[in-house]
């Protein structure tokens, strides 16, 4: 089973235990807690009773398994601590009885378990203070006067609080500190695995804003570039026609040619300017007020277009004045292309909520020597994306006579903002 690159794997190395030095502790204590159990046991029955051979092996053994019993303290904590309320009335062992109180209070999970670990907490408190309570009160021939009772009594119940509270309250804040520990390293691969998660996705919002970016400089250089350019092939091919014998229009035609061509350079300077981060001025987007001239330079390309204006001005967006710029000029560079010598009408119409910009040319009359021009056919995918990104409506088709008609209808800054409150 696979396991994700954040996700923890416990390591075991022998049965219960993740190192070889917590076996060597449990060992080390269990050697320590049966060596105590027997030697404290025969020197405490010793000093009052007579202690045959066959009880003494007896002693060791059970002293032995009691200790013994710290083995397993990890897997099963419980275990040492039933054992220590099992033989303790005859046989006290501190280390035996510390070690698995703390083990059984650090090691549950609390409070889960409260019940448990305070039942069996409160019984080891009782038999340590009453075994302590039973050895003040069988000092024996010892030479030093005991206690009154009251004393005897105060003095079971502290040594009683020493061996049995204080490794129950120990081994409470050293397991809430595990865990805390615990959990504060499964929130930092969490929040390891979350920064990762938004790296990722902060990679892929700039992937795609940079496609983004791509995308639309690729429709501003192809606007930019197929007009411009297809104007210069007219003009050229118009040149060729006319220099022998108009040399005079020739000249004209020459000089609109180069205009043409430093404004394509210029516009493509500009969309290009954006790349650059460290060049703060940005370029001043083409506007509807720029139709006038746009129609004008076809005009002078040969083409019989005329531009016919309604309704009162109204405020657009920058985009949407872009936009509709760019439908026009994709609509002529359309009729340069395939409809040489056709007349051609711009339509530019404002009403209250929106604008409608058309280009339709007649049917072309095949004008002879017109310059045949490419078409990657693109142009009018692209203006449909761009017009329906901003809510309007798109349409491109031929017309029943013959020709073929480009149209937008765009929303006003005013009829968006009217949307957005309602």
């Amino acid at each position: 089973m696979s396991k994700s690159p954040g996700e923890r794997v416990p390591v075991r190395w022998f049965w219960w235990w993740k190192r070889p030095r917590s076996a060597f502790l449990d060992v080390g204590l269990a050697l320590l807690a049966a060596v105590e159990c027997v030697v404290g046991t025969i020197a405490f029955f010793s000093a009052r009773i007579h202690v045959s051979t066959l009880g003494a092996v007896g002693i060791a053994v059970l002293g032995t398994v009691a200790g013994g019993s710290l083995v397993v303290r990890r897997r099963w904590p419980a275990v040492p601590v039933l054992v220590t309320l099992l033989v303790m009335p005859g046989m006290l062992g501190v280390v035996l009885l510390v070690v698995s109180l703390y083990t059984l209070a650090s090691t549950w999970e609390w409070p889960t378990r409260r019940r448990r670990v305070v039942a069996l907490s409160t019984l080891a408190f009782a038999e340590a203070a009453a075994v302590m309570a039973v050895s003040l009160m069988t000092v024996g021939d010892s030479p030093v006067e005991p206690p009154p009772l009251w004393g005897q009594i105060l003095l079971s119940v502290m040594v009683a609080v020493g061996l049995a509270v204080a490794p129950v309250v120990t081994g409470l804040y050293v397991g809430a500190r595990r865990r805390l520990i615990e959990s504060l390293q499964d929130r930092a691969h969490g929040l390891e695995t979350e920064l990762d998660l938004l790296a990722e996705q902060a990679q892929e919002r700039a992937r795609r804003a940079r496609l983004e970016e791509r995308t639309r400089i690729a429709r501003e250089m192809h606007d930019v570039v197929a007009h411009r350019v297809s104007l210069m092939v007219v003009h050229s091919g118009a040149l060729e026609r006319i220099v022998l014998k108009d040399p005079e229009r020739a000249a004209q035609s020459a000089k609109l040619m180069g205009e043409v061509g430093r404004q394509a350079l210029n516009e493509l300077r500009e969309i290009l300017g954006v790349l650059r981060m460290d060049d703060p001025r940005q370029p001043e987007p083409d506007s509807l007020a720029g139709l006038p001239r746009l129609v004008e330079q076809s005009r002078a390309a040969g083409m019989a277009v005329t531009l016919t204006v309604s309704g009162s001005r109204q405020e657009f967006t920058g985009e949407a004045e872009q936009t509709a710029y760019r439908v026009v000029q994709e609509g002529l560079t359309n009729a340069h292309k395939h409809a040489g010598g056709a007349q051609v009408s711009v339509l530019l119409s404002y009403a209250p909520n929106g604008v409608r910009v058309a280009v339709v040319n007649a049917c072309p009359g095949g004008e002879k020597g017109a310059a045949q021009l490419p078409s990657g056919g693109n142009g009018l995918v692209g203006m449909r994306e761009r017009v329906i990104a901003l809510g309007g409506t798109f349409s491109s088709g031929p017309e029943a006579d013959g020709g073929f008609r480009i149209e937008a209808v765009l929303p006003s800054r005013l009829a968006v903002r009217a949307e957005r409150l309602g």
